[in-house]
């Protein structure tokens, strides 16, 4: 997978520690081997780790393959994701039905529930900590709108949402944390 003008930004540095216990990079480069394309964009894992004890002498890769919209039950998944702008011309129906798609190849079929506003709205179980890295791009919810500049940071809290690209590509670095929803 290949998004010009990001290669610059998609570089992961990744720390443990050598077998007398000194800290080291035991990574240095591009996204992981979990890598996955939307028809609109991709995903791109960086990280993924489950709840439990951490050990900085593990250096087994947390790539995770395939791709699954969501975090590791009681984890954490670090990922790139990039939204490309919305073709022209192209009829909704034909959006929403390749948007459906594209959650399915990401184990989230389940995650679209209502496409009514935009064809990308789904909803995750987890805390998002959102930030745009390149581009511009806006985030749909059902009620309301937020146009984003990069730097600007987003905390999604299992709502149902969508992203839109303005003007090319938009490059986004999510850290998703999976968490119990409750609904009143």
């Amino acid at each position: 997978m290949s998004y010009p003008g990001f290669e610059d930004a998609i570089r992961r540095v990744v720390t443990g520690d050598d077998a007398d216990g000194k800290s080291i990079v035991i990574i240095d480069g591009g996204p992981g081997a979990a890598m996955a394309e939307a028809g609109l964009g991709g995903l791109l894992d960086i990280w993924a780790d489950t709840h439990g004890p951490l050990d900085p002498k593990d250096h087994t890769p947390a790539d995770l393959e395939p791709v699954n919209l969501h975090p590791p039950k009681g984890g954490v998944k670090v990922r790139w994701f990039v939204i490309e702008p919305t073709p022209p011309g192209v009829p909704k129906e034909i959006l929403d039905k390749a948007t459906r798609e594209a959650f399915g190849r990401f184990h989230a079929a389940d995650a679209i529930i209502d496409q009514s506003r935009a064809s990308g709205m789904h909803e995750t179980h987890s805390i998002d900590v959102i930030c745009l890295i390149k581009g511009e791009a806006s985030l749909i919810l059902e009620d309301d709108e937020r146009r984003l500049k990069p730097g600007n940071i987003v905390i999604q809290r299992a709502t149902n949402h969508a992203w839109i690209a303005h003007g090319g590509p938009a490059l986004f670095l999510a850290v998703l944390i999976d968490r119990e929803v409750v609904r009143r």
